[in-house]
């Protein structure tokens, strides 16, 4: 396009309030709306709009993931397995690596307290962050108060339950007072919020202690971020993928027992899988999400990176409810995972399904079947773009008008993507929401199975997964070697693994059949080789580190 066309089509962007582009950007945005917008509009057309008055395939603006039928009530809090005989470790390593029901009951029963628990996860995330990069701030001064405080309720004979002087960490879009909120962009890494987070105050009002707020990539997309980009523990010289990427680094390499991350499309499942931790994407409006930047009101969900199934399943118990302040939150009625009766299930396995999962669930009782997945609608991606596009442009509207999309730390990513978003009409928004609830709709008719067994990381999945509110679990089913190994007899490996998926408000099942996977399989136990990677393979020096009352070379 010469720029004499670009000057003609910068009069037209007037009409739609957009005259604020450079003529090369207007070059770059006609180019990817010819290309990509057009398609996905006249699809969108196909699927929906043909019939008028719009009685059929209604918007899913206001959207509720509910597949209606009988009314569940509301079950109380879940019947956590108890942890008996856990006796403490004398290697701080194999402390690192326990779950948090295990932790709580070493701290139940006094052999470790919150703040020794506390000092030993601060140190191993200034050990390995100037290798990871998964570390925004360290939240030292709250972690020793919150952990101190853990340790007097309980001397005084109060427990607040299985996080009871537990430490975490928070993906850095999530509000906690006194700290920065970065969003991961250098153009907010100042910012600080008076905001309590819906899921901060749940996780502080059962005793869990903040010790870090870890990694997001820059506004929520993808790895990089203003520090850097965050590696993935099994091999450091691979990125992790996804915006949750401090979180799944942290749990994957002992640096805290448990994270909180965010998915929008892919930034939970894409980093869980990639370093091989057990996480769980719930059902949309599972989570509250009051004081989390927010990308797509009808798209975000929270969730937990941890150690097993048993983790996510306690973790997902104490931050789930209704947020008064977000408007898409729900009293979501799961039942309780512990006590799922699996004989009684029908489970799906797609043809890209990890088999043996499939067989062990067989060997457990699970009436396994196979499986596919059909509807009808196309370029599932696309109507995911858009409804991510347009909703997180209508967030940062101001910061594009600003230029400040010229200060990004990825240029190919949302600059150009909401650029592109710029040009997206109302009415083909709207399209595009009424093809999602057709897809809705097929997705329910056709979900004849329990739960189903599938790639967790194949993008047709994560993209139809999210616009429909479907729950998922990553369960780690092996370790393959790297591709290109760097030398012969490196440790570094390639983490696989696999998804379960649910009906929305089924999570339990979810978590259920994961629990039965792992109560056979140790793939969710297995550490990185971070501190031996093999003949040739290093890890830079780590520096000098303090630490309270004490001096440690990293």
């Amino acid at each position: 396009m010469k720029m004499t066309e670009a000057s003609q089509y910068k009069a037209a962007f007037k009409l739609f309030d957009a005259d604020i582009f450079t003529e090369n950007k207007i070059v770059e945005i006609v180019k990817g709306a010819t290309e990509l917008n057009i398609p996905i509009f006249r699809a969108n057309w196909k699927a929906v709009a043909s019939v008028n008055g719009g009685l059929h395939d209604p918007s899913v603006l206001v959207f509720n993931p509910e597949w209606g039928g009988k009314e569940n009530k509301h079950h109380g809090k879940f019947e956590y397995p108890s942890e008996h005989g856990v006796k403490r470790p004398e290697n701080e390593e194999d402390i690192a690596y326990m779950t948090v029901l295990e932790l709580g009951q070493l701290i139940r029963s006094k052999q470790i307290t919150s703040m020794e628990l506390t000092e030993i996860f601060l140190k191993r995330l200034k050990r390995y962050n100037p290798v990871l990069e998964a570390v925004v701030t360290y939240t030292e001064e709250l972690a020793y108060k919150q952990a101190k405080k853990a340790d007097e309720l309980l001397a005084s004979g109060e427990y607040l339950g299985p996080l009871h002087g537990i430490p975490y960490g928070l993906k850095d879009i999530i509000a906690v007072p006194g700290y920065k909120t970065t969003w991961g962009s250098k153009t907010f890494k100042e910012q600080q919020f008076d905001t309590e987070a819906w899921v901060y105050k749940r996780l502080k009002a059962a005793g869990a202690v903040l010790v870090a707020k870890l990694v997001t990539g820059s506004l929520a997309y993808d790895d990089i971020w203003f520090g850097g980009r965050t590696r993935n523990p099994w091999n450091i010289e691979e990125f992790t993928t996804g915006s949750s990427a401090g979180p799944a680094a942290c749990t994957s390499a002992g640096l805290v027992p448990f994270a909180i991350g965010s998915e929008t499309a892919g930034s939970m499942t894409y980093p869980a899988a990639r370093c091989g931790v057990t996480a769980i994407r719930p059902t949309f409006g599972t989570v509250g999400r009051t004081g989390v930047m927010s990308i797509s009101e009808s798209l975000d969900k929270l969730g937990p990176f941890c150690r097993s199934a048993k983790d996510c399943a306690v973790i997902l118990d104490i931050i789930r409810g209704k947020d008064p302040d977000d408007l898409s939150s729900r009293e979501i009625p799961l039942k309780d995972p512990f006590s799922v009766d699996i004989t009684k299930l029908t489970v799906g396995y797609l043809d890209d399904a990890e088999m043996e999962v499939v067989h062990v669930l067989a060997s457990k009782g699970v009436n396994m079947v196979p499986y596919e997945l059909n509807y009808t609608v196309e370029r599932v991606q696309g109507i995911l773009n858009f409804t991510m596009d347009v909703d997180m442009l209508a967030h940062f509207d101001e910061w594009q008008r600003d230029g400040k999309d010229d200060e990004y730390e990825a240029q190919d990513q949302w600059p150009v993507e909401l650029r592109r978003a710029r040009m997206v009409p109302a009415v083909d928004y709207i399209q595009a929401q009424r093809a999602r609830g057709k897809l809705v709709k097929e997705i329910r008719e056709g979900f004849t199975v329990d739960a189903f067994i599938g790639n967790v990381t194949d993008w047709e999945k994560v993209c139809m997964g999210n616009l429909v509110g479907l729950p998922v679990m990553v369960v780690p089913t092996g370790l393959t070697n790297i591709w290109q190994p760097h030398s012969d007899d490196t440790n570094r490996r390639t983490s696989v693994t696999t998804g379960i998926y649910a009906p929305p408000s089924r999570d339990h099942i979810a978590l259920a059949l994961t629990m039965a996977y792992q109560s056979v399989t140790d793939h969710h136990k297995q550490r990185p080789p971070i501190d031996d990677l093999g003949p040739g393979d290093s890890i830079p020096n780590p520096p000098l580190v303090e630490i309270p009352a004490r001096r440690f070379y990293l």
